[in-house]
Order: structure tokens, then C-alpha cells, then sequence
């Protein structure tokens, strides 16, 4: 059974992560090489998706604003809100299906909000998980040539005033939250990556992880851990 890849690249700007995606994208596609969990915060930036609306971007003031190829409309990004995403081969074992794929990624986020008494529900035909009618997830997924980017947002320590500033994934209706505004207290960063990585790898079924270094170029270089081990908080190299 296969091996996942997984960094924490601590606080990186959003073109740099996905200039970093992009890389790993492309030496997927030339030769075999592991699948990668990447997790980061990004600088506030507000991005727009392949089908987003500029009319939905209110007023960024002095917020940058990126149009990306992920799906989705338009979100934000910021310091509190955990981003994971997922370099993996679609052509590997059963994730062929892209919404299953969808569909795993969202019940990582279910599974891990339970562990901390929260419960996260699907909202169909909408993307991303919910509690009650607050989006606290949002997901926004790429594939080129059966290889994933761009992923997801979990809300944790968000500072949630941003959102006021668009209409979050197009969606007039809906109210955003975060774990910290749901359970009255700030969530450790560290261990919410560690049950979304847990979670992940069992719904993905891996059988081993690894804690890598991505070098410049894109390739990467593993460092073998305990697969039980708890995420360290490694920076950026």
C-alpha cells in the first residue's frame, strides 16, 4: 500500500503555494513519485475560482486578489485558517472518481471537527461542510491530467470580519464560522493538523507516513517518521 508525503510549510504567501503546487503537479506527471499532503496559512488574500464573479469581491481594500484555477466562486484566506492540499494521483488505487474524491476530502473535515465535539454536516449540491447554516470548510479542487491541487480551508482561529468583504463562495444566503467562534476558545493549530492528516490517510487508505522536504525545484525528499507520530511544526526550508 502506498506511503503518503506530507509538510507543513508554515506561513507562505498564496502564488508562492501555488507556484509550489504547480511543481509537484508537473513532476507527478513526468515520473512516479510519492503522494504529497501540503499544509499551510496564507498571508489575507482573497482568490477567485474558474467560474467566480468579480461583482461577489465587495470591497478588498487592501486585501490582494488572486484568480486561480481551482473550482468555486470567490473566499478568503488568512492567519488562523488552515489550508491543506493534496498533491495525489487519481489513477492510483480506487480514487479515480473525482467526487469521491470530493467526498473524502469533505469527510476528513467531518471526521476531524467530531474529534473536538463539533458536527459537520454536507450541504448538497453545495461544496464544503457546514454547521447548521455557517460554512466553516470550503473546498475548491483542481485536476491536471488525473493529478489534484488547490484543496481545502478549514476555519479555525479566523479572524471572520473578512468575509464581510465578499459574498463567500457566491452565496448571499450563508453565514461563515470558524472553531474558535463554535467551541468559545482559540484550537491548537498543530493538533488540527494532526487528526486531519490521520484522517485523511485512513479515508485515502495509506498504509505509512512520511514528513518530506520539498526542495526549489519541486521534487521531494523524505525524511522517514514514526507513521504514528504527532505533525511536528517544521518551517518552511
Amino acid at each position: 500500500m502506498a506511503t503518503l508525503l506530507y509538510k507543513n510549510l508554515g506561513r507562505l504567501d498564496y502564488l508562492a503555494a501555488l507556484a509550489l503546487q504547480e511543481r509537484l503537479v508537473e513532476v507527478k506527471q513526468l515520473e512516479p513519485s510519492p503522494d504529497i499532503l501540503l499544509f499551510v496559512e496564507h498571508p489575507h488574500v482573497y482568490t477567485l475560482g474558474r467560474g467566480g464573479k468579480d461583482t461577489n469581491v465587495l470591497a478588498p481594500d487592501d486585501v490582494p486578489v488572486c484568480r486561480t484555477s481551482r473550482g468555486g466562486d470567490v473566499t478568503y484566506h488568512g492567519p488562523g485558517q488552515l489550508v491543506v492540499y493534496p498533491i495525489i494521483d487519481l489513477r492510483s488505487k480506487l480514487r479515480k472518481d473525482v467526487h469521491r474524491y470530493l467526498r473524502n476530502l469533505e469527510m476528513t473535515v467531518i471526521r476531524t471537527l467530531g474529534d473536538f465535539g463539533l458536527e459537520g454536516t454536507r450541504r448538497p449540491p453545495y461544496t464544503g461542510i457546514w454547521i447548521g447554516d455557517r460554512k466553516i470548510a470550503a473546498i475548491g479542487v483542481a485536476v491536471r491530467r488525473c493529478i489534484t491541487f488547490h484543496g481545502l480551508a478549514l476555519n479555525m482561529n479566523t479572524d471572520l470580519t473578512y468575509f464581510n468583504r465578499i459574498v463567500p463562495c457566491g452565496l448571499a444566503w450563508a453565514d461563515v464560522t470558524s472553531m474558535a467562534k463554535e467551541l468559545g476558545a482559540e484550537q491548537p493549530m498543530a493538533k488540527v493538523r494532526e487528526k486531519i492528516l490521520h484522517h485523511f490517510a485512513e479515508l485515502f487508505g495509506y498504509s505509512g507516513l512520511k514528513e518530506g522536504g520539498i526542495a526549489e525545484d519541486g521534487e521531494s525528499r523524505m525524511e522517514d517518521r514514526d507513521p504514528q507520530s504527532s505533525i511536528i511544526d517544521p518551517r518552511p526550508a
